[in-house]
């Protein structure tokens, strides 16, 4: 990046071309093992094919931030946290029995084509995606450690990593023990912030700037910006979700009504609603045939209730919240300009 001016199609290209030879080049060495593990390392390759590379974005301007200069060593390391959400898509869309994932079979589905004409074949796949997923997660450590940075400065950051994944892996799991219940927002929220939020934006901030020596002002700035900027994306993903076009989504309309998730979307409308519209809902929660009808009365509720008005304050409010805190701290200009930026694309409407 030859300029201070933030280009986000630009940088997208170097962490694509980080990205893609980086993983072929471990496929192949998965491939050399055995010929029969073809389809498991087409998945480690499909799972990096696609991506808006916003973690890897908020790594590199964490460190941007600090005024550090561009640096290709950096790149790679921020490349690293794609390879760690690529790794939480595809336990995610395991754990949830999504079929798509960009408009292609998800990698448990893609699998099955593999073993066929082999006894409990969907359920082989489903293993065979969850090892996919946790080889993911291994190389992401290993692109961070062999990014080309010097070894003081990967220190700096090394312990992070275990914060992120815990993190992560919490609100996985809450996601999991508050799937079925009745909807709460409070509990909602508080999966969106550990399952997303953390290791969408602020995570990648605090590992950036740990890897350029950030001090703890400006650390806490990056939270204070990250958390709610997290979650003001998973509530428009969520809004997306239901109401936004599978096309542009890459996403069947209603995953999260089948698997009875527990989004923010739902909960406000289960707040606000009469024990009337909480029986319609029940009739349909859950159910493996949502259908278009299902998923028209569901849409209608919401509607009527304006529950996807108020997750829309909901994302205004934690935008200006983050942008509030991004002026409040004293980084370079380029760093305000792109962060800004960021925070407007990350939530933006996309039907």
């Amino acid at each position: 990046m030859a300029s201070d001016r933030w280009e986000p199609v630009a940088f997208k290209a170097r962490v694509d071309d980080v990205l893609h030879r980086f993983v072929a080049q471990e496929a192949d060495r998965f491939t050399e093992i055995d010929a029969a593990l073809g389809p498991v390392a087409e998945q480690l390759e499909a799972a990096v094919a696609d991506g808006k590379r916003l973690r890897a974005a908020f790594c590199y301007w964490g460190w941007r931030a600090v005024g550090q200069p561009d640096n290709d060593a950096l790149v790679r390391a921020a490349a690293s946290m794609e390879l760690v959400h690529a790794a939480a898509v595809v336990h995610d869309d395991l754990i949830d029995d999504s079929p798509l994932r960009h408009g292609r079979p998800t990698a448990h589905v893609a699998l099955r084509s593999a073993l066929r004409r082999r006894p409990r074949a969907a359920g082989a796949a489903r293993s065979l995606a969850m090892l996919v997923g946790d080889l993911l997660m291994g190389l992401a450590g290993q692109l961070f450690a062999t990014s080309g940075l010097p070894a003081a400065y990967l220190a700096r950051a090394r312990p992070l990593w275990s914060v992120l994944t815990r993190e992560l892996v919490a609100g996985e799991c809450l996601e999991i023990l508050r799937t079925g219940a009745d909807p709460d927002l409070t509990d909602s929220l508080k999966v969106i912030r550990y399952k997303t939020a953390k290791y969408t934006v602020e995570q990648p901030l605090l590992i950036g700037g740990a890897l350029a020596g950030a001090g703890e002002r400006l650390r806490e700035g990056y939270t204070a910006y990250g958390l709610p900027l997290g979650e003001a994306f998973q509530l428009r993903d969520d809004l997306l979700g239901l109401f936004g076009s599978p096309g542009t989504t890459g996403k069947a309309n209603a995953d999260d009504l089948r698997g009875r998730r527990p989004t923010a979307l739902l909960a406000e409308t289960w707040r606000v609603a009469g024990e009337g519209e909480r029986r319609q809902l029940r009739t349909i929660l859950g159910r493996r045939d949502v259908g278009e009808d299902g998923l028209h009365t569901v849409r209608e509720v919401m509607r009527r209730l304006h529950a996807p008005d108020r997750i829309e304050e909901m994302i205004t409010a934690r935008v200006d919240e983050a942008l509030d805190a991004l002026h409040a701290v004293d980084v370079p200009a380029p760093a305000t300009h792109a962060l800004t930026a960021l925070a407007r694309s990350v939530t933006v409407r996309l039907s």
